[in-house]
């Protein structure tokens, strides 16, 4: 009776065959309820998006940036979870950050450029001055002394004044032996001694040795 209450108006040939009774080919109620709840166990068990952004647990320890409220909100709305949240924000680690960073130092670079232009009186001047600075610094200097120095309006004007000043080289620095350009030199000296330097490249001990250039013929 029940069966066939519940089968009425129903296309029997739409059942599947593991809902039906292997002998009548009625209706299996048990069967349905059965793989119903193993479904709905199935959909119970898969994560979902938390009650509240504030749910999310979002590692930043990179230090790059924080969880940010709205983008938690706008993403929980979603329905993203918190493992897809966390991947959001470590692709924007990974991928945008990188990229920011790369357009800033290009933007900064310009403006850097144009200083120098205006300081050495025009673009022509400056194509000038910039082949006589890297002829002279690849001659005269370390590499990473001379890229260090070629990266700010300050190191440039610090490489202009060592060039201007007739100190063709490192060695030629040596010679000062009075005051404090002369303790600087010798503490440039053994900056460059340092395996640290000219082995490893260390970025602390490279700073410290484009600085002391920069003291020494930068006027500072």
């Amino acid at each position: 009776m029940f069966d066939n209450l519940l089968t009425e108006g129903l296309d029997e040939s739409a059942i599947p065959e593991k809902f039906k009774d292997a002998k009548s080919g009625a209706l299996n109620l048990a069967a349905l309820v059965k793989s119903y709840g193993e479904l709905e166990r199935r959909m119970s068990s898969q994560p979902g998006a938390p009650k509240s952004p504030d749910d999310y647990c979002i590692d930043c320890s990179h230090g790059l940036f924080q969880p940010d409220t709205e983008i938690n909100a706008r993403l929980h709305a979603k329905g993203m979870t918190a493992d897809q949240v966390q991947e959001v924000y470590n692709l924007a680690a990974e991928k945008l950050i990188p990229m920011i960073v790369d357009l800033a130092g290009d933007f900064q670079a310009d403006r850097e450029v144009e200083k120098l232009i205006q300081h050495f009186g025009g673009p022509e001047r400056w194509q000038e001055i910039s082949r006589q600075l890297l002829a002279f610094g690849q001659k005269s200097l370390p590499k990473d002394v001379l890229n260090n120095m070629a990266s700010s309006y300050e190191g440039v004007l610090a490489l202009y004044g060592m060039m201007k000043g007739d100190e063709p080289s490192f060695s030629a620095a040596a010679k000062e032996t009075s005051g404090m350009a002369g303790a600087d030199v010798n503490e440039l000296r053994s900056l460059m001694r340092d395996p640290k330097y000219w082995r490893d490249k260390d970025p602390s001990v490279v700073a410290k040795v484009t600085e002391g250039f920069q003291r020494i013929y930068g006027g500072r």
